[in-house]
C-alpha cells in the first residue's frame, strides 16, 4: 500500500498553489492513504472476462437518414418577414 506522508501532501499542495497548515496535511495524507487503500481492493477482483467500456450504460447516437424536405412553403415564409427582394428575405447591411 502506498503511503502518503505530511510532507507529500505540502509538496503536492504546493503544485496546486494551495495553501496547508500541517495538521492540515497530517488529516490529508491519512485520508489519501484511506483512499488508495480502497483502490488496492479492486485489484483483487477477478476482471478476466470483463470487457472494457468506456461507459457504464451502452449508449449510441439514433441518426436518421438526412433525406431533404421541403417543410414550409416559400411563399408562405417569405409573408411572415419584413422586407423581401427576389424571393429571398432582406437584412440589414451589418458592415
Amino acid at each position: 500500500m502506498t503511503q502518503f506522508t505530511k510532507d507529500n501532501v505540502l509538496y503536492f499542495a504546493n503544485f496546486a498553489k494551495l495553501g496547508m497548515t500541517d495538521i492540515e496535511a497530517e488529516t490529508f495524507a491519512s485520508q489519501l492513504e484511506a483512499m488508495i487503500g480502497f483502490s488496492d481492493i479492486l485489484n483483487e477482483v477477478d476482471t478476466e472476462d470483463v470487457e472494457p467500456m468506456t461507459h457504464p450504460l451502452h449508449l449510441f447516437n439514433v441518426l436518421r437518414e438526412d433525406v431533404p424536405a421541403d417543410i414550409l412553403d416559400r411563399e408562405e415564409m417569405l409573408q411572415s418577414v419584413k422586407e423581401t427582394e427576389s424571393g429571398m428575405i432582406k437584412v440589414p447591411n451589418i458592415l
